[in-house]
């Protein structure tokens, strides 16, 4: 199978216009009257808060935690590439959390961590748990 020939330029371009990145967040629910931001904010919010305090299994009930994931990273293995750091992996977790959503429509978040020590990215990873 040939190797696909794409210039630098036209990779650039792709990653910055119109908008920069390859993803962005949208809502799932109305915004559109004060109602729907009340609901969606306060006062509203405060219902599904305390059913998920009394009952926390109810948290895949209220949010979406359980079609969400994140794609974490500290950029010392990317692709081919190496130890870029952190910053320069952002590309190509954004592009593996867009094949989540394209492919098996999976909310997916990039998450970048400045630190090569295992422990502190284990550390890291457990805080985030109550999102993922």
């Amino acid at each position: 199978m040939a190797q696909m020939k794409i210039t630098p330029e036209e990779a650039l371009a792709y990653h910055h216009d119109p908008r920069p990145g390859k993803f962005e967040i949208t809502p799932s629910k109305p915004m559109t009257t004060q109602r729907d931001l009340s609901l969606a904010y306060s006062p509203g919010v405060a219902v599904p808060c305390e059913a998920i305090a009394a009952t926390p299994e109810t948290v895949y009930d209220y949010t979406n935690k359980g079609n969400l994931v994140a794609v974490i990273s500290n950029g010392t293995a990317v692709l081919g590439l190496g130890n870029l750091g952190a910053a320069a992996s952002k590309p190509v977790m954004e592009g593996k959390a867009v094949l989540f959503k394209r492919f098996a429509d999976v909310n997916a978040v990039d998450i970048e961590l400045c630190s090569e020590d295992p422990d502190e990215i284990i550390k890291a990873v457990k805080l985030m748990e109550p999102s993922f």
